[in-house]
């Protein structure tokens, strides 16, 4: 148990590095080189493709019976908060890529043994909890202007939507109160999980230095949130089959702006806990 370390990095050090300013052409070619990587191998996600489709389905039998249509949205919502830790092992294959090692998926899932996985964890906890307060929230939202009685289908949940009184309210004010969770969740994990794979800092420095990504970079960053959210929807509208397609080309492209947005050769400041 001496080298389990969660909010420091290994040794109990907090390595703060410089971040770089970047621009919006920056996410392009990110982007680009991220689907360059998907496409260099894109049989590793035949299996993945699978498990989409079959979350899609057993998402709408659930919808179905337990007759909760009105968390679609947050549920889809949901990807873009907690996709960033379900793509660890794109950004391995990414890695192993640039340093010209084997990209096999069996070296890839060796992320799952990385020393900073109780950082990661931690990390991802911290992005979990938004999920639920986010699904807490739009329930709360749903129920204040519906009652809790819910729709039976989605066809009914859209009807009502569109011809009741607080549809309008429901859209603009869960709109907001999304943006709001995902602004949060963008701002804190933008390069914390492919910077703790790369470096092991600890999830304190992970944390903190996305944020200083996110203040370094406003107008980019916000622009990268956009690209991910409208392609995420996009990518889900089909039982989640796009997912198999956009979620590696993001993943592949995160760990991209991770590489043009942080100066891992610096540090701003080294200390012992």
């Amino acid at each position: 148990m001496a080298d389990f370390h969660v909010i420091a990095g290994h040794g109990d050090r907090l390595d703060k590095p410089m971040v770089n300013t970047i621009g919006i052409a920056d996410l392009f070619t990110c982007l680009k080189l991220g689907a360059r990587d998907f496409w260099e191998k894109p049989s590793h996600y035949a299996l993945i493709a699978i498990i989409y489709v079959i979350a899609g389905v057993v998402l709408t039998v659930w919808m179905n019976g337990y007759h909760t249509w009105p968390l679609l949205y947050p549920l889809v919502g949901g990807f873009a908060l907690l996709g960033p830790l379900a793509a660890l092992p794109l950004y391995e294959v990414s890695r192993r890529r640039e340093a010209g090692l084997d990209t096999s998926w069996g070296e890839a899932l060796e992320v799952l043994r990385s020393p900073a996985m109780p950082g990661i964890l931690a990390v991802g906890a911290l992005l979990f909890v938004l999920f639920t307060l986010w699904l807490t929230s739009a329930q709360a939202l749903y129920e204040s202007l519906f009652g809790s009685s819910t729709p039976r289908t989605l066809t009914a949940l859209i009807s009502q939507v569109t011809t009741e009184p607080g549809g309008a309210t429901l859209i603009i004010v869960g709109t907001m109160l999304g943006a709001i969770f995902a602004l949060v969740a963008l701002a804190l994990s933008v390069v914390a999980f492919p910077l703790l794979l790369d470096r092991d800092v600890g999830a304190y420095v992970a944390v903190e230095t996305s944020v200083r990504v996110f203040m370094r970079n406003p107008l980019p960053i916000l622009a990268w949130g956009v690209i991910i959210g409208v392609g995420l929807f996009l990518a889900s509208l089909p039982l989640f089959v796009g997912l198999a397609v956009v979620l590696p080309i993001f993943g592949h492209a995160t760990w991209h702006l991770y590489r043009h947005t942080v100066d891992t050769a610096s540090e701003i400041r080294g200390m012992r806990l």
